[in-house]
């Protein structure tokens, strides 16, 4: 089992800056990929970025790629993610998720076997 647990997050202003963090702790041999997801009220998660162990293969969704910026410590199970050039369609949930998946990093939620709780980011003017 493992445990993930994120902090961070809040308001923001339009063009601002925001990090969220997330700690998983446990089986952490099963977070070969740490994600970031997020959902926004009314809509369908959307996967955000991700990084296998070490950093050596990284994934951006184009709305983020260029803004966003993925970064993980395996010495300490913690992944990071920080947000520039917030726009308001950033607005939603963000969740941290984990998979033993091997190869790459899937962009699907149903290959991430567990989750955090989730944590609000707002971006408004």
């Amino acid at each position: 089992q493992v445990s993930l647990v994120e902090s961070g997050g809040g308001l923001a202003k339009i063009g601002g800056s925001l990090r969220i963090s997330c700690v998983a702790s446990g089986r952490t041999d099963k977070t070969a990929v740490m994600a970031w997801f997020r959902q926004a009220q009314g809509k369908e998660r959307e996967f955000v970025a991700g990084s296998t162990w070490r950093g050596a293969i990284t994934s951006y969704a184009a709305s983020v790629k260029g803004r966003f910026t993925i970064s993980r410590d395996d010495a300490t199970n913690t992944v990071e993610l920080q947000m520039a050039g917030l726009k308001p369609e950033d607005t939603a949930v963000y969740y941290c998720a984990a998979s033993g998946v091997m190869v790459g990093v899937p962009l699907n939620s149903g290959a991430y076997d567990y989750w955090g709780q989730g944590i609000q980011v707002t971006v408004s003017s």
